[in-house]
């Protein structure tokens, strides 16, 4: 039997919990000990919507705020990058599904068109360089 591949929606839909751990030793920018936040995609998705039009976000922006708010030091620097994949990728299915711009997560204002996460985006740079441009955000 064929393996049917995940829509990216279905995969931000998931139910893996949230959770903070403490990380054993050193990872990514996290030193050995310190608490890390590890979210899910439906989180980063509505971080995302918080975002107000015309306004730029930083992952790095994004990891800060969702530590803080769930009492950890840092947050998943890795878990973080696949995520707001998850939200972009799923939100343009969306689109091509016809849904309107404004009911959708507009990722454009985490992601730039030079962004390392948007080379890896299957619909490419030009929708992002559209929208942030329609929003005065620079490319």
């Amino acid at each position: 039997m064929a393996y049917k591949r995940k829509t990216w929606h279905e995969k931000l839909n998931n139910n893996h919990p949230e959770k903070v751990e403490v990380v054993d030793k050193k990872f990514a920018d996290i030193p050995a000990g310190a608490s890390m936040y590890i979210a899910t995609p439906k989180i980063v998705d509505a971080y995302i919507r918080n975002i107000p039009k015309g306004t730029h976000t930083s992952l790095q922006q994004m990891r800060k705020d969702l530590a803080a708010e769930h009492n950890a030091e840092y947050c998943c620097p890795i878990t973080s990058g696949i995520f707001l994949r998850i939200a972009s990728e799923a939100a343009y299915e969306e689109v091509a599904a016809g849904k309107p711009l404004k009911n959708i997560t507009p990722f454009w204002r985490m992601i730039d068109s030079k962004a390392p996460v948007a080379k890896k985006l299957s619909f490419g740079t030009d929708f992002i360089k559209e929208q942030r441009q329609k929003e005065g955000l620079s490319f």
